[in-house]
């Protein structure tokens, strides 16, 4: 590093000052650190003479749960809710704790002057660091590193400009709504439902409305009926001519037939000159659903690849909304673009064009311009990235050639040809310029070997024969009927779906309105990863399709809970929170009370609705309370809410033994309390043996050893569950 660099960082200080920089992960502080020349490793940080570089190991500190408020709130209670806390708590997780004490201990120094918030430039970079630093009781200054870009340059160049922390204290008060807003809603609507229907429930403030559109698709599948339609077909003179939709099968056999062999006429000729603009610069949401079409990688595998190209310093900022650069940024990415064919093998040979006009819009770049590739980047080998790194940093590069290149104009041939007072049409298209589709092409063949053809290409292969005219007859046609069958909707794929979660609750917004759209490019990943998770969808090869349990938790849950509009309007109200147009009491106020009113219609729901996935077999008595036990995925439990008692099928003193408890083990527990095993497996001797399972209960929990027959001896191996 340059030292008079070094020494611009302290130009802004009368007297040379420690300052701390807290980066979210450990990778990037180590990158910061090296710019700030902190090369002293210490346990949790770097240090350097006038500075700390230390970070955080993603959300080191989260909102604690309802139990840690209130012991009572370990059991889920309907009567105890709402869950509103006053001053709320947070929480740092037993493997974080080491990283947390240290960043504590530094942020209560004496001899710091400010701290530097280095965290990822974004809303969730916010939250990260401010939980950190309220929750370590830390009063320093805090300073902003805002930067777009791992490079060197920029890091030195962030420094150098530091931002005041206020400057960023509307972004700050959204971070923090968006997570209580989830909490509360999270919290206070799961444990209703949960307990309203004796079936567990997971309600998220976006995830709930995404599964509900998932629901509306699949419904739509399900419902469609295909509807047969006919078309005839005419051909001669090299000619395709074909007749619009006819409802009757007799219909288009009579006009076929009457077509046969008669005379037909080309009425009209038109053709049309078009052209398509180049694509735009991708943001993460556009990266992520053009890598699931072309490579099949979900959106969390996309971003999280992305973060590592990021923190590697070869490409831009992952989380940007923006698909536009600043004006500012010209000279750079016109000197960056000279050097793309140096990292793009399958550009090597092909002219670059400079419309870098299309890609400038100062008005649409908000916090962090589009994704790009850097100039550190020609000092990587590209050989040693992984395959999917190498695929997503080559999408990124041959983005930003297309879209300034020329545009993709092709010619578009519509024939009209009148045979028996019927019309037919032929249609074809020409390429005249190939433009951006040359670097599309060019990628596309390098990273699917040519197995791939967008839809340009494919018509551009259907032509019309030279030298038709209007008035031209064709003598002697052949006619042919075909029959066609109407498509049902598609399942979403990870690319539609984020699409559609992009633009969900569109219809209900004035055109003015910015913010639009379920979560945003930072969380629509995690969000799907959840659904899956949590057993609500599923992946199916590319698409992903509701589930049972997703169907049953949106079969009972009011519009307002799986409303995209209104979870798109939270969202929008965020946005005026992070601008300052609107409190974030005022935002927190409006989820408080959506709590109360759903609270007041669960209250409402009739028993006979509670009990709708209750309904369980009944395979013994409890032997503590004598209620009813019945099986549900995991265990075998009482349907007594007070009761311990549960079977668990992955049984821990079984679990060595190679066993598990199924229905048939755990009725004959519950009616005798032993039963007869094969086949155990035994670590020591490595055999099987045979043994009888003796269940004894104990503080209303069972408990397990082994009887061995008497030719065996009578041994007995103890052990809990």
């Amino acid at each position: 590093m340059n030292p008079s660099v070094h020494e611009e960082y302290r130009s802004n200080e009368k007297n040379s000052v420690k300052f701390l920089v807290i980066a979210e992960k450990p990778s990037v502080a180590q990158a910061l650190a090296k710019v700030l020349r902190a090369e002293k490793f210490e346990n949790g940080y770097l240090e350097g003479e006038d500075c700390i570089v230390s970070w955080c190991i993603g959300h080191l500190a989260e909102y604690a749960r309802p139990e840690a408020y209130d012991e009572r709130y370990q059991k889920w209670e309907f009567g105890d809710l709402p869950i509103i806390p006053e001053n709320w708590k947070t929480v740092v997780s037993y493997e974080k704790k080491a990283q947390f004490d240290i960043l504590k201990n530094l942020l209560n120094q004496n001899d710091l002057k400010y701290v530097v918030n280095a965290c990822d430039a974004g809303r969730e970079g916010e939250l990260i660091f401010r939980l950190v630093y309220d929750r370590a009781g830390c009063r320093l200054p805090v300073k902003r590193l805002w930067i777009s870009s791992m490079e060197d340059t920029s890091i030195r160049e962030g420094f150098a400009h530091l931002k005041e922390g206020n400057e960023y204290a509307g972004l700050c008060e959204a971070s923090i709504c968006r997570a209580k807003a989830d909490w509360l809603i999270g919290m206070n609507a799961t444990r209703a439902f949960t307990t309203k229907y004796y079936k567990r429930m997971a309600v998220g403030r976006v995830q709930t409305p995404t599964l509900a559109m998932l629901i509306e698709r699949q419904d739509k599948i399900n419902n469609f009926i295909k509807e047969a339609y006919y078309k005839v077909t005419l051909e001669g003179k090299g000619l395709c001519a074909v007749s619009g939709n006819i409802k009757e099968k007799a219909e288009s056999d009579i006009l076929a037939e009457r077509c046969k062999g008669s005379t037909a006429t080309i009425t009209k000729v038109e053709k049309v000159q078009r052209k398509n603009l180049p694509p735009k610069l991708y943001d993460l949401t556009t990266l992520q659903r053009e890598a699931n079409r072309i490579f099949g990688y979900t959106a969390q595998e996309t971003l999280k690849e992305l973060q590592e190209l990021y923190e590697a310093r070869v490409v831009t900022y992952p989380r940007t909304d923006s698909q536009y650069i600043t004006a500012d940024m010209e000279g750079t990415i016109l000197e960056l673009l000279t050097q793309l064919p140096e990292m793009l093998p399958f550009l090597r040979g092909k002219a670059i064009r400079n419309h870098i006009e299309r890609i400038i819009n100062n008005e649409k770049v908000s916090d962090h311009h589009a994704l790009l590739l850097t100039k550190e980047a020609l000092e990587q080998d590209f050989e040693k990235l992984p395959e999917k790194q190498k695929n997503i940093f080559w999408m990124i590069g041959q983005r930003m050639a297309q879209a300034i290149s020329e545009e993709y104009i092709y010619e578009d041939t519509l024939v009209t040809v009148s045979c028996e007072g019927h019309e037919f049409y032929a249609k074809g298209r020409a390429m005249i310029q190939p433009g951006f589709k040359e670097i599309e092409k060019a990628f596309r063949n390098t990273v699917q070997n040519g197995n791939t053809m967008d839809q340009e290409a494919v018509e551009d292969k259907v032509s019309i024969p030279e030298g038709l005219s209007e008035g031209m007859e064709i003598p002697e046609v052949a006619a042919r009927t075909s029959m066609h069958f109407t498509s049902a909707p598609k399942p979403y794929s990870e690319d539609t779906l984020l699409a559609a979660m992009e633009s969900a609750g569109n219809k209900a917004f004035d055109r003015e309105t910015e913010k639009k759209g379920l979560g945003t490019p930072a969380t629509r990943a995690a969000i799907i990863e959840k659904l899956v998770s949590s057993g609500y969808a599923q992946r199916k090869g590319k698409q992903i399709i509701p589930t049972i349990e997703g169907r049953e938790l949106i079969s009972v849950l009011p519009d307002y809970l799986k409303s995209a509009a209104m979870t798109a309007e939270w969202e929008n109200q965020l946005l005026l929170v992070e601008k300052g147009q609107l409190s974030g009491e005022s935002f927190l106020q409006g989820i408080t009370k959506l709590i109360e009113t759903m609270l007041e219609e669960c209250g409402n729901i009739r028993l006979e609705e509670q009990y709708q996935f209750y309904l369980k077999e009944e395979i013994g008595i409890c032997p503590v309370c004598g209620s009813p036990i019945y099986e549900s995925k995991k265990a075998f439990g009482c349907s007594n809410k007070e009761c311990l008692f549960v079977l668990w099928k992955d049984n821990r003193f079984l679990a060595g033994m190679k066993k598990s408890v199924d229905k048939k083990i755990a009725m004959e527990l519950l009616k005798t309390g032993r039963v007869r095993m094969k086949d155990l497996y035994s670590k020591k001797t490595g055999n099987n043996f045979t043994a009888d399972l003796v269940m004894c209960v104990k503080d209303g929990k069972p408990n397990f050893y082994l009887e061995f027959p008497k030719k065996r001896g009578g041994n007995r191996a103890h052990g809990k569950k």
